[in-house]
Protein backbone atom coordinates (compact mmCIF):
# COMPACT_ATOMS: atom_id res chain seq x y z
CA UNK A 1 0.00 0.00 0.00
CA UNK A 2 2.68 2.64 0.73
CA UNK A 3 4.48 1.78 -2.74
CA UNK A 4 0.68 2.14 -4.33
CA UNK A 5 0.55 5.84 -2.38
CA UNK A 6 3.81 6.74 -3.64
CA UNK A 7 2.71 5.50 -7.18
CA UNK A 8 -0.04 8.02 -6.73
CA UNK A 9 2.11 10.82 -6.36
CA UNK A 10 2.16 11.42 -2.19
CA UNK A 11 5.14 10.82 -0.43
CA UNK A 12 5.30 8.75 2.41
CA UNK A 13 7.08 9.51 5.52
CA UNK A 14 8.05 8.07 8.74
CA UNK A 15 8.79 10.30 12.05
CA UNK A 16 8.38 9.47 16.00
CA UNK A 17 5.98 11.88 17.73
CA UNK A 18 2.80 12.73 19.40
CA UNK A 19 0.29 12.19 15.67
CA UNK A 20 -1.56 9.60 14.79
CA UNK A 21 -0.45 10.20 10.58
CA UNK A 22 -2.27 10.37 7.50
CA UNK A 23 -2.45 13.01 4.67
CA UNK A 24 -0.59 16.25 5.68
CA UNK A 25 -0.24 19.31 3.61
CA UNK A 26 2.67 21.74 4.10
CA UNK A 27 4.58 24.22 2.28
CA UNK A 28 1.94 23.38 -0.69
CA UNK A 29 3.22 19.67 -0.48
CA UNK A 30 1.08 16.82 0.05
CA UNK A 31 2.70 13.68 1.78
CA UNK A 32 1.48 10.80 4.29
CA UNK A 33 2.68 10.57 7.74
CA UNK A 34 2.94 7.02 9.63
CA UNK A 35 4.46 7.25 13.13
CA UNK A 36 6.90 5.21 13.58
CA UNK A 37 6.24 4.14 17.12
CA UNK A 38 2.34 2.63 15.61
CA UNK A 39 2.67 -1.43 14.91
CA UNK A 40 1.95 -2.57 11.25
CA UNK A 41 -1.73 -2.94 11.41
CA UNK A 42 -2.27 1.10 12.76
CA UNK A 43 0.36 1.86 9.36
CA UNK A 44 -2.16 -0.19 7.15
CA UNK A 45 -5.45 1.74 8.44
CA UNK A 46 -3.74 5.06 7.84
CA UNK A 47 -2.67 4.27 4.31
CA UNK A 48 -6.19 2.66 3.42
CA UNK A 49 -8.43 4.96 5.12
CA UNK A 50 -5.88 7.83 3.02
CA UNK A 51 -6.29 5.74 -0.50
CA UNK A 52 -10.44 5.75 -0.17
CA UNK A 53 -10.12 9.38 -1.32
CA UNK A 54 -7.29 8.19 -4.38
CA UNK A 55 -7.81 6.74 -7.78
CA UNK A 56 -6.27 3.39 -6.86
CA UNK A 57 -7.38 2.25 -10.52
CA UNK A 58 -4.53 3.76 -11.69
CA UNK A 59 -1.79 1.91 -10.04
CA UNK A 60 -1.74 -1.97 -9.92
CA UNK A 61 -2.85 -3.72 -6.75
CA UNK A 62 -2.96 -7.45 -6.07
CA UNK A 63 -6.11 -9.11 -6.22
CA UNK A 64 -6.57 -10.00 -2.69
CA UNK A 65 -4.44 -6.66 -1.47
CA UNK A 66 -7.64 -4.70 -3.55
CA UNK A 67 -10.06 -6.85 -2.21
CA UNK A 68 -8.95 -6.62 1.37
CA UNK A 69 -8.50 -2.09 1.33
CA UNK A 70 -12.64 -2.32 -0.35
CA UNK A 71 -13.61 -4.44 2.42
CA UNK A 72 -11.75 -2.42 4.71
CA UNK A 73 -13.99 0.89 3.28
CA UNK A 74 -16.81 -0.86 3.13
CA UNK A 75 -16.54 -1.61 7.28
CA UNK A 76 -15.27 2.11 7.69
CA UNK A 77 -12.37 0.64 9.70
CA UNK A 78 -10.78 2.82 12.14
CA UNK A 79 -7.92 2.24 13.75
CA UNK A 80 -8.21 4.31 17.69
CA UNK A 81 -4.50 5.45 18.54
CA UNK A 82 -4.20 7.18 22.23
CA UNK A 83 -1.45 9.97 22.04
CA UNK A 84 0.99 10.98 25.30
CA UNK A 85 -1.15 13.85 25.83
CA UNK A 86 -4.02 11.54 26.50
CA UNK A 87 -2.62 9.63 29.19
Amino acid sequence: LEEAVEQLGIRVRREKGNFRGGICIRNEEEFLMLNRVHPPEVHLAILAEAMRSMDVDTVYLKPLVRQALEDAWARQDVVEIQTEDED
